[in-house]
């Protein structure tokens, strides 16, 4: 029978021989440190043969990057993605389900629902600011200007007055005769504010029935001694179909399309 022994004296016999066999092998090869790699010349041009109208076709492309890197943060920041999310995700903590619907469902329906309420934003920007920069009336400054304002007007026509007064004051703007002297760096985080708010509001409205039903669920349970049963598990049910009889996905999305000024 092979020992322990026997079997170490084995691995150690081809160590050794994977060593010596590396040597050589090593030595036979002929040495790579004395050549010299030559990198190839690599060189990128552009040549502009139509002049200025390359020029104008790259700056368009180049602001068209810009805007799809952006394009994230606006929709986040300056339309009413960040209400309709949160008060999703409230709806699905209230029905105590973790991950039913997903992530995803959630997020889709609310860039769905986002695209359909600022659909007059976005088309009075496209008009107003991209058409007459792409036919050169206007410069790309003017078009910047003309498209923040569609944004601004429906940010400021849901913001609070309170939040605003709070980042005019210390941006340190003395006098704000119109909605021009406000800048995006002022309307924008009072917006997000303002959102947050009543997003968070509608939620707790969500809540209230759902608590309910939980506290009816428990106190039922105890009075008739079940206390090892988890309330969840009756109160679940209950839940999902009190949801499903009054149509709470509609009434839900109704109010939140309606909520918006």
């Amino acid at each position: 029978m092979t020992t322990i022994n026997d079997l170490f004296g084995e691995l150690k016999k081809a160590l050794l021989l994977f060593f010596v066999v590396s040597i050589l092998i090593s030595f036979s090869l002929p040495s790579y440190g004395a050549t010299s790699l030559e990198l190839p010349n690599i060189n990128i041009s552009i040549d502009n043969e139509e002049g200025e109208v390359e020029v104008a076709n790259s700056i368009q492309i180049l602001l068209l990057l810009t805007v799809l890197s952006l394009a994230p943060s606006i929709l986040i920041m300056m339309t009413s993605f960040t209400r309709i999310v949160i008060v999703l995700s409230f709806v699905r903590r209230a029905l105590s389900l973790q991950s039913t619907p997903p992530n995803q469902t959630l997020i889709g329906l609310a860039l769905f629902l986002t695209f359909f309420i600022m659909q007059p934003v976005f088309t009075d920007a496209y008009e107003n600011a991209y058409v007459p920069m792409q036919e050169g009336t206007i410069t790309l400054e003017e078009s910047v200007d003309r498209a923040s304002e569609p944004f601004k007007e429906y940010m400021l026509r849901q913001v609070r007055s309170k939040d605003l007064a709070l980042f005019v004051e210390l941006a340190e703007i003395e006098t704000v005769e119109t909605n021009d002297d406000l800048p995006l760096t002022v309307v924008v985080p009072a917006f997000i504010i303002s959102e947050l708010k009543l997003s968070f509001e509608i939620g707790f409205l969500i809540f209230v029935p759902f608590i309910v039903v939980d506290m009816i669920v428990a106190s039922t349970l105890m009075a008739l001694g079940m206390m090892m049963l988890p309330p969840v598990m009756i109160s679940l049910p209950i839940k999902v179909l009190l949801f499903i009889m009054v149509d709470g996905w509609h009434l839900i999305v109704e109010k939140l399309i309606l909520s918006i000024r």
